[in-house]
């Protein structure tokens, strides 16, 4: 007999135990680690995060796990939801492109708060915790066929956290199905909240950190999850993503799925990026300036018209604006670069990139895939009369044009800098040197030793 998706992921997870992992992948997972860590740094900045803080105050009080960028010790709970929060609320995480999923979002800061509050995990242990959760995560996401309905990041990334705990907590196989049974029953997410560029998206992200820590909690105490998660008549693949193809689950450990994921250079949705890229290498090559462009036109697969063909608009929120690609292309023909501070009050009320983004459109391309982020073409018209356009097989920061070493540290030094209270400079460059001995530490517990004030 075949053995079934769900089989194949616990046998995946189990053997991943005491899994030797790749050079690559212990190296993409400290890239992604410190990646990680500087986008939450920088989210510190936003303000719901102080709203959230006081809301997690009523789910009760303890000191077990700490939030990043202020060292505040709360709940395992309440330092996942804030830590995730921050990861992701400014569009700047990485990203998985085939699945359409933001792994690290969920299971970086679930995997951190339980190890903050478990003590004694090394980073040897986590790293191979991250590399199994990111694969679990992204072969479920990467299965997907139909259009994104449901939250997928979110929702593939508290199934991705809850494997890599039962690994860290060392559960059994039964207990492990268990869990990931409890954690599907907790999933949340919709895109709804993507649509109307609402503030509750990133939060999406968070309340699924407590599922994932709440499924371990309810496992450990012998409580029993549904065991056909997956592909039960009431499982994933029925009822949030039911176009969906097995031979994502056939490959399992031939390649570990963070090396496939995707930097976001600029803290905006990932389907604006080819936009940009696009637009800025055009401008490279032509040398033209803003007041030069009739028409600059997108043309991209269906995930990118529905993720981020928006208007924009004076009114528009940060949420909204950074899925915005008009505004975040005019933006980047204007200054050159995408940076959080683009996303102010008085940035988005900025009349000159209105007008600009008025002349910026997003079109369909021939490819019919729902879940496809490239291949994508950027074309402009100039007033005298020239026009050109870029292909773009890949989208910086992908795989497959990678941001080289000094691009990403760049980017880690840019986002640590930015958070409410900027990480000092000696702080930044030992948070490098540490992350980059990731599976080194006695103790992962020794990051935060560079992350407080």
């Amino acid at each position: 007999m075949t053995p079934s998706a769900t089989d194949r992921l616990l046998a995946h997870i189990a053997d991943s135990s005491n899994r030797n992992w790749s050079p690559e992948a212990v190296l993409a997972c400290k890239v992604f680690a410190l990646d990680t860590l500087g986008v939450a740094l920088s989210g510190s900045r936003v303000p719901a995060v102080r709203l959230l803080r006081e809301l997690t105050d009523t789910w009760g009080r303890g000191q077990e796990a700490r939030v990043i960028g202020t060292g505040e010790c709360l709940t395992r709970q309440a330092a996942a939801f804030l830590n995730s929060y921050q990861i992701h609320n400014q569009e700047w995480d990485s990203v998985h492109e085939p699945a359409v999923v933001h792994p690290m979002a969920v299971v970086f800061a679930t995997l951190l708060a339980w190890a903050d509050a478990e003590r004694g995990v090394s980073g040897q242990r986590f790293l191979s915790a991250c590399c199994i959760a990111v694969d679990v995560a992204c072969s479920i996401g990467a299965a997907a066929r139909n259009k994104l309905r449901f939250f997928r990041p979110a929702m593939c990334g508290a199934l991705g956290a809850t494997a890599g705990l039962a690994q860290l907590a060392g559960l059994s196989h039964a207990a492990t199905r268990s869990a990931l049974g409890l954690c599907y029953s907790q999933l949340s997410g919709t895109m709804q909240a993507h649509v109307e560029g609402s503030a509750m998206l990133p939060m999406q992200i968070s309340f699924n950190t407590r599922a994932a820590l709440d499924a371990l909690a309810l496992a450990q105490r012998g409580i029993v999850g549904p065991l056909n998660f997956l592909e039960g008549p009431f499982g994933y693949f029925s009822l949030i993503d039911p176009d969906w193809d097995t031979s994502a689950f056939e490959s399992l450990g031939q390649t570990a799925e963070i090396t496939r994921l995707s930097h976001k250079p600029f803290p905006s949705g990932r389907a604006t990026h080819g936009g940009v890229d696009g637009a800025l290498t055009l401008r490279r090559q032509l040398r033209f300036a803003v007041e030069d462009i009739v028409e600059l036109r997108v043309y991209a697969p269906p995930l990118v018209r529905q993720l981020v063909d928006r208007l924009a608009t004076s009114d528009m929120t940060p949420s909204y604006a950074r899925l915005c690609l008009p505004y975040v292309v005019a933006t980047a023909l204007i200054t050159g670069d995408v940076g959080v501070e683009d996303f102010a009050p008085l940035q988005l009320m900025n009349e000159s990139r209105l007008r600009l983004a008025n002349r910026i459109k997003v079109l369909p391309d021939s490819n019919p895939a729902p879940n496809a982020l490239t291949p994508q073409r950027v074309a402009v018209t100039l007033r005298d009369g020239r026009e050109s356009s870029v292909d773009l097989a890949a989208v910086l920061g992908a795989p497959g044009k990678p941001l080289s070493q000094a691009q990403h540290l760049a980017k880690f030094r840019r986002a640590a800098q930015s958070g409410l209270r900027p990480l000092p400079l000696s702080k930044v460059d030992a948070l490098i040197a540490a992350v980059d001995r990731l599976d080194e530490l006695a103790d992962v517990r020794e990051l935060f030793n560079h992350l407080e004030f």
